[in-house]
C-alpha cells in the first residue's frame, strides 16, 4: 500500500491556505487550532502532520497579509496619497484593455515611498497602472516614480496611477539581463516564421504569449490545450530532461546530474521570470522528473506533498490560484490514477499506446472541476487533442529554446535551429483549429454549486469505475466510438430558435452583440460582443451561416473583441464602423480580423436606408464624427458618442439599436428621431445610469432589451433607469438574467423568448 503520509502533508497544507484565505483571522485560527487539537488527540500521525502543515501555512498567510496591510504604503493608499517612490520591477509589462483605451500594467516592489510630508523604507508589493510609455520597461529595474495610490485585494499593498516616462534608477541584475537576452532571442529565431509559430514557439519555451491571437487561444481553451500556452512543468521537465541526457551523452555521472538538473531548473526560472506561477511550475515539474526515475511512482508522490507544503510556506496565496490547482491536480492525477489506468489498458493496448492514453485522461479528469468552475465548459476532444499534440511538444519547446541560444551567437543560424520547432506548432495549430471547430468539441456547463458538485461526483465516479471499463476491449472502445460520434454530432436545441423571430440578443457578457433576420440561415450582425467564442456560439444557435452585414457601432473591445466568432466560417458581405477611430486597440484588431478575411471596413453614411435581405435598416447616427461630444467624466466618451445608432425593420416590427450613445448624443438624437415610435429598443450602454431619458420613453418602446454581463462591477443596468422604462409599460429582458434573448412575430403579435 502506497505511503500517503507525505501527500497529506500537502493536502494539509492547502486546505490551512485556502482556510487563512478564505476566513476571517478569527475563525481561521479557530479552525485551524480545533484540527491541530483534535489531532494531537487523535494520536494518528499523518493526521498531526497534515494539522501541524495547515497551522504553519495558515500562520505564514496571516503574517503574509498583516505585513501588507499594515504597511505605511497600505495606509498612504487608504488616504489616496499622492506619492514618489523608488519601485523595483518584479514583471515584464503587460497591456491590458481598458474601457477608454489600454493600460500598461507592471508589479513592483516598493522600496522607498515618500508622501504626506514623511519618507520610509519599505518592502511593499504593488501594481503600477501606466501609459504606453512603460512598455519597455525592463524586469529588475528600479525606477523613480510619482503617482496617487489606491486600496487593492489583489495580494498588493496598494494599486498606483503614474503619468510618464519612469526614470530608470538602476539597472537590471546580470541574470536578469541575461534572461532578457535569451528571450529575446528565442523570438528573433522564429521571426520569418508565419504568425502562429511566431507567437507560440516563445509561449511554448517560457510562456511568453504577450502576442498570441486572442481566436487560437480561444481554440487552445476549448481543446484542452491551454497549458501549452503559460509556463507549465512540462515546460521544465522537457527542457531539464534534455539536458540531462545530453550531459549524460557527454559523460556526466552520479552527483554532477543534480548539478545539470539544478542549472536547468535555475536557468528556466529566470528565463520565464520569478513570478509565483513559473515557481510553482517549477516545483510541479521537478515532482515530473523525479516521477520518471527509479521507484518514480512512490517517489514522485512523496515529492509533490514535499513540494506543495514549500510552496504554500512561500507562497501562501497560491491555494486560491486556480494556476496552483490545476497544476497539483494534474500531477496528482498522472501520479496516483495514470498508473492503475494503464495497466488496465495493457490488457488489450501494447504499453505504449496504454501510457498514451492513460496520462492525458487522468491528467483531464482531475483537473475537470477546477476548469469547468473557471470556463463554465467540458471540453470532449481534451483528451484526444493532447494525445495528437503530444509528438510535436517536445521538438517544439527543447529546439524552440535551442534556437534561442544559438541564435545569441549568430542570428542566422539560430533561425535554422529553430525552424524545426515552427513546423512542430504548425501541427499543434491545426489540432486546436480543426478540434475547436467540431460540431460538439465543448458542452456548456454552469459554474453554480449544485453544477460544480455534480461534475466533480461525476470526476469521482469516473475514477471509481475506469479500471474495470478500460480493462476490457469492448467497453473501452464502446466509449471511445460513444465519445466520437457525440463529438461529431451537433446536439439539436429543441425549439431553437423559434419560427418567426426577427431579433436575436446574444449574451456574449459584458458587451453588445445582436442579430437581425435578413433571411434563412441569414443575419445582420450589430456588434460583436468581446468574446469570440461567445458570438460565434450564439450565431451557430441561431443557424446562422451567412451574415450579409455587419455593423460595429464603435471600437471599444466589448463590442468588437468578438469579431473574430462572427467572421469564421461563414459567408461575410460588407463590415460597417463608425467614423471615430478610437481607441486605437480596438481599431488595430478589427483591421487585423478583417484582413484576415479579406474585407475592407466601410465607414457608415448618415441617412443611408437600405435593404438587406427581410431587413431595411436606416443609419440615424451620427450625422458628423466631429458632432460627438465627450460625455460626463468616467461615463462617457467621444468613441461612445459617435456609436452608430441603426433605425431598423423587420417583418413589420421597429428596431432601434443604439449602441453606446451618452447623454450628449442622445439629446441629439431625439431632436432627429422627434416623432418616431418603435417596438424595440436596445438600451445604450448596457443599461447606464447616465441616459437622456426623453429619447429613451419617447420612443414607446414595448420591448427594452439591456445586453450586460452577470455581477459586472460597472454597475449596469441602473435600477432607476429599469424603472423608469418599466412605468412607461414597457417590458425589460436582460442577458444577464435571461441569456440569449429573441424577439419574435406570431400572427402579428410581438413575443420574447429567452435561452437561459
Amino acid at each position: 500500500m502506497r505511503d500517503l503520509r507525505t501527500p497529506m502533508l500537502g493536502a494539509g497544507a492547502w486546505l490551512g491556505g485556502i482556510t487563512a484565505a478564505v476566513l476571517p483571522l478569527w475563525a481561521s485560527l479557530a479552525l485551524v487550532g480545533t484540527v491541530l487539537v483534535a489531532a494531537l488527540v487523535s494520536r494518528q500521525a499523518a493526521a498531526v502532520g497534515a494539522s501541524v502543515a495547515a497551522a504553519a501555512v495558515a500562520g505564514v498567510a496571516l503574517l503574509h497579509t498583516s505585513g501588507i496591510t499594515g504597511g505605511p504604503v497600505h495606509d498612504l493608499a487608504s488616504e489616496r496619497a499622492v506619492v514618489t517612490a523608488e519601485v523595483t520591477v518584479t514583471s515584464d509589462p503587460r497591456v491590458s484593455r481598458g474601457r477608454f483605451g489600454d493600460v500598461v500594467v507592471v508589479r513592483g516592489d516598493v522600496r522607498t515611498v515618500a508622501g504626506r510630508g514623511a519618507a520610509y523604507d519599505v518592502r511593499s508589493p504593488v501594481v503600477l497602472l501606466a501609459d504606453e510609455e512603460w512598455r519597455d520597461v525592463a524586469l529588475g529595474e528600479r525606477v523613480r516614480v510619482s503617482g496617487r495610490l489606491g486600496p487593492a485585494d489583489d495580494g498588493v499593498a496598494a494599486l498606483m496611477s503614474v503619468r510618464g516616462r519612469p526614470e530608470v534608477v538602476a539597472g537590471p541584475d546580470p541574470w536578469w539581463r541575461a534572461a532578457a537576452a535569451v528571450r529575446h532571442s528565442i523570438r528573433e529565431s522564429v521571426a520569418p516564421r508565419a504568425e502562429h509559430p511566431r507567437e507560440l514557439v516563445p509561449a511554448l519555451v517560457v510562456g511568453d504569449d504577450s502576442g498570441l491571437d486572442p481566436a487560437l487561444a480561444d481554440d487552445f481553451r476549448t481543446t484542452g490545450l491551454t497549458h501549452l500556452l503559460a509556463v507549465s512543468g512540462t515546460n521544465l521537465t522537457l527542457l531539464v530532461g534534455f539536458m540531462l541526457v545530453v550531459a549524460r551523452w557527454l559523460g556526466v555521472r552520479g552527483r554532477w546530474t543534480y548539478a545539470v538538473a539544478a542549472v536547468g531548473i535555475v536557468g528556466f526560472v529566470l528565463i520565464a521570470r520569478t513570478e509565483p506561477s513559473v515557481v510553482r511550475a517549477a516545483a510541479m515539474g521537478t515532482v515530473a522528473l523525479v516521477g520518471m526515475g527509479t521507484n518514480g511512482r512512490e517517489r514522485g508522490s512523496r515529492c509533490l506533498g514535499v513540494a506543495v507544503l514549500g510552496l504554500l510556506l512561500v507562497v501562501p496565496d497560491l491555494a486560491v490560484s486556480a494556476g496552483f490547482a490545476l497544476s497539483v491536480l494534474a500531477t496528482g492525477g498522472i501520479l496516483f490514477l495514470a498508473p492503475a489506468w494503464r495497466d488496465a489498458l495493457m490488457a488489450w493496448l501494447p504499453r505504449w499506446a496504454a501510457e498514451a492514453v492513460s496520462v492525458p485522461l487522468a491528467a483531464q479528469v482531475a483537473c475537470t472541476p477546477v476548469v469547468t468552475a473557471l470556463s463554465g465548459e467540458i471540453s470532449l476532444v481534451a483528451v484526444i487533442a493532447n494525445l495528437l499534440a503530444a509528438p510535436a511538444i517536445a521538438p517544439a519547446t527543447v529546439l524552440g529554446l535551442a534556437g534561442g541560444l544559438v541564435g545569441l551567437v549568430w542570428t542566422p543560424l539560430g533561425q535554422v535551429v529553430a525552424a524545426p520547432a515552427a513546423w512542430s506548432v504548425c501541427w499543434i495549430v491545426v489540432v486546436a483549429q480543426r478540434g475547436a471547430a467540431l460540431p460538439t468539441a465543448s458542452i456548456t456547463w454552469g459554474t453554480g454549486p449544485l453544477a460544480l458538485v455534480a461534475v466533480t461526483v461525476a470526476c469521482v465516479a469516473l475514477v471509481a469505475v475506469a479500471p474495470r471499463v478500460l480493462r476490457h476491449r469492448s467497453t473501452g472502445i464502446g466509449c471511445s466510438v460513444l465519445l466520437v460520434v457525440t463529438v461529431l454530432t451537433r446536439p439539436p436545441s429543441p425549439g431553437w430558435p423559434p419560427e418567426g423571430w426577427v431579433l436575436a440578443m446574444c449574451d456574449v457578457g459584458q458587451g453588445d452583440g445582436l442579430v437581425v433576420r435578413a433571411g434563412p440561415g441569414a443575419g445582420i450582425v450589430v456588434d460583436a460582443g468581446p468574446d469570440p467564442v461567445l458570438i460565434d456560439e450564439c450565431l451557430r444557435r441561431l443557424e446562422i451561416t451567412s451574415v450579409p452585414l455587419v455593423v460595429l457601432t464603435h471600437f471599444h473591445d466589448d463590442h468588437v473583441g468578438g469579431l473574430a466568432g462572427v467572421l469564421e466560417d461563414r459567408e461575410v458581405g460588407e463590415v460597417v464602423v463608425t467614423g471615430l477611430p478610437d481607441p486605437a486597440s480596438g481599431v488595430d484588431l478589427v483591421q487585423r480580423e478583417m484582413a484576415r478575411a479579406g474585407l475592407r471596413p466601410v465607414v457608415a453614411t448618415y441617412g443611408l436606408t437600405r435593404q438587406v435581405g427581410e431587413a431595411t435598416v436606416q443609419t440615424v447616427w451620427p450625422a458628423s464624427v466631429a458632432g460627438t461630444v465627450p460625455g460626463e467624466e468616467g461615463e462617457g466618451s467621444a468613441a461612445n458618442d459617435a456609436s452608430v445608432v441603426l433605425l431598423v425593420e423587420v417583418g413589420g416590427v421597429r428596431v432601434l439599436l443604439t449602441g453606446d450613445v451618452e447623454p450628449p448624443a442622445q439629446a441629439a438624437l431625439e431632436r432627429v428621431l422627434a416623432g418616431v415610435e418603435v417596438d424595440v429598443l436596445k438600451v445604450p450602454h448596457h443599461g447606464s445610469r447616465h441616459q437622456d431619458l426623453d429619447l429613451l420613453l419617447g420612443v414607446r418602446a414595448r420591448l427594452a432589451l439591456v445586453s450586460v454581463g452577470a455581477e459586472n462591477d460597472y454597475g449596469h443596468p441602473s435600477s432607476d433607469l429599469l424603472a423608469a422604462l418599466t412605468a412607461t409599460g414597457a417590458q425589460v429582458r436582460r442577458t444577464d438574467l435571461d441569456g440569449d434573448v429573441l424577439v419574435t412575430l406570431d400572427d402579428g403579435a410581438l413575443g420574447v423568448r429567452a435561452r437561459d
